[in-house]
């Protein structure tokens, strides 16, 4: 009988040893398989956002990979709202936003791969509660304004006139008239008294 005893003690603690030295190595091994998740958005789901964002940044648990992570950003009125192509730092995806986007419900699409090679694709929204603001219109230089010579109505471009003498010349002209006029006027006296007296 107590043979009988010890034989089935010794079973049963076989029974137990054998789960008991296997169960470390299952616990170690779960995050081996444990699933890639998403760890944290911004902005984050079902935020109320004051301005529509400059980035979506999103962040997993595991490292990803810039080859194939793909975001997507869906605006109300189902335009893209991607300003360009998602950048990958360590376990951060990040996406640039397009400015001038409308206030609203946002979409946030997103499908990557991890560094081990599991696809992640999940989705969600948040809203804005107003339009981004219109960009500033740009000053045009202004421009001096050049000043235009009129015409003197008074004078006329006929190549044909002839125009006046300066004064100076008229004076002396006049002058020399005068001087010319007394000596013809001297001759003529002198010519009459050599008559008169011969």
């Amino acid at each position: 009988m107590h043979a009988v005893n010890r034989r089935a003690a010794r079973v049963a603690a076989r029974c137990l040893v054998v789960p008991l030295a296997v169960a470390p190595l299952l616990f170690a091994a779960q995050p081996a398989f444990a699933h890639t998740d998403l760890v944290t958005g911004s902005p984050a789901e079902a935020a109320s956002e004051s301005r529509p964002p400059q980035t979506i940044k999103l962040t997993f648990s595991d490292e990803m990979t810039s080859r194939y992570a793909k975001v997507a950003l869906t605006a109300p009125d189902g335009e893209q709202g991607a300003a360009g192509a998602p950048q990958v730092t360590g376990r951060t995806v990040t996406l640039p936003v397009k400015p001038g986007l409308p206030a609203g419900s946002y979409t946030v699409g997103y499908r990557v791969v991890s560094a081990d090679g599991h696809p992640v694709t999940g989705s969600y929204r948040f809203t804005v509660e107003e339009a981004a603001p219109a960009p500033a219109p740009t000053p045009t230089p202004t421009q001096t304004p050049t000043l235009t010579r009129t015409p003197d109505a008074s004078r006329t471009d006929d190549a044909s006139s002839t125009p006046d003498p300066p004064l100076p010349v008229v004076a002396i002209a006049g002058g020399l008239f005068l001087l010319a006029a007394a000596g013809v006027s001297v001759a003529v006296t002198r010519r009459r008294r050599t008559r008169h007296g011969s």
